[in-house]
């Protein structure tokens, strides 16, 4: 039986990275949320584990 949550690091970058947020007005709504709230890191970085 498989785990209940699978994914890949590059599927999870691609959704939720750095860049992806950028790419939209939204994300970068996010990003400047996050920072404004202090968060030590504003998106995933892609050294986490998946």
């Amino acid at each position: 039986m498989k785990r209940t949550l699978e994914g890949t690091k590059i599927k999870r970058q691609h959704v939720s990275g750095f860049r992806a947020r950028m790419s939209t007005a939204n994300g970068q709504n996010v990003l400047n949320r996050r920072r404004a709230k202090g968060r030590h890191q504003i998106a995933i970085s892609p050294k986490t584990k998946a």
